[in-house]
């Protein structure tokens, strides 16, 4: 089964404090945004329900580095987040991923720590620009909770799950990993074509 799909080997390779490893640079640090977090996530619930991970384990500790992801990405932004609108677009930071943080934080406020948690890029970057504009800390802790235990808890127990109760569900895994990709990019494309058409308005 390792290598039906690549995630799936790279998982198997990297166990699960190499999906931990991920899922905390993913989810908090600046430079994470091009890593797996929602496929990885499934996948691994996957796996797991052939035995080849632990459960709970994996659940528990993906929760974990979610949460302590959260308050890494919003203390960087509070002590250095600034910092990265004066830094110049590279391989692997793009000013625009901060001004499509900012308009998600415009249109679902406080939310966003919670919301963010299900598009990639905006999940990496959101917890900074909480930091960048001074959420109280107390505020930001209750969303960043919330999220980083229904993000993981909801996308790993997919995974399990479907491989529990669907006989032969590997036969469909590739699909419905490919599935959750465009879907989970889909809010982004959405959101960049809105930005293109209103600046070529003004």
């Amino acid at each position: 089964m390792a290598h039906f799909f690549d995630i799936t080997y790279l998982i198997q390779t990297v166990g699960l404090f190499g999906i931990f490893a991920i899922i905390f640079t993913e989810s908090g640090l600046f430079f994470g945004f091009f890593l797996p977090g929602d496929s990885l996530l499934f996948s691994a619930g996957f796996i797991a329900s052939q035995g080849l991970l632990s459960f709970p384990f994996l659940l528990i500790g993906c929760i974990v580095c979610a949460i302590l992801a959260g308050y890494a990405g919003y203390w960087f932004g509070r002590t250095a987040g600034h910092k990265l609108f004066e830094k110049a677009d590279s391989l692997f930071f793009h000013k625009r991923h901060l001004e499509d943080t900012r308009r998600f934080f415009e249109k679902y406020g406080n939310k966003t720590v919670v919301l963010s948690r299900f598009v990639p890029i905006i999940r990496t970057f959101a917890p900074i620009f909480a930091g960048i504009g001074e959420m109280e800390f107390h505020r930001f802790s209750f969303w960043n909770i919330i999220g980083g235990i229904l993000w993981p808890g909801i996308i790993i127990s997919a995974g399990y799950y479907l491989g529990r109760l669907i006989p032969g569900a590997e036969r469909y895994f590739l699909p419905i990993v490919l599935l959750i990709i465009i879907v989970s990019i889909l809010p982004g494309i959405f959101e960049w074509i809105k930005a293109k058409k209103k600046d070529k308005n003004n």
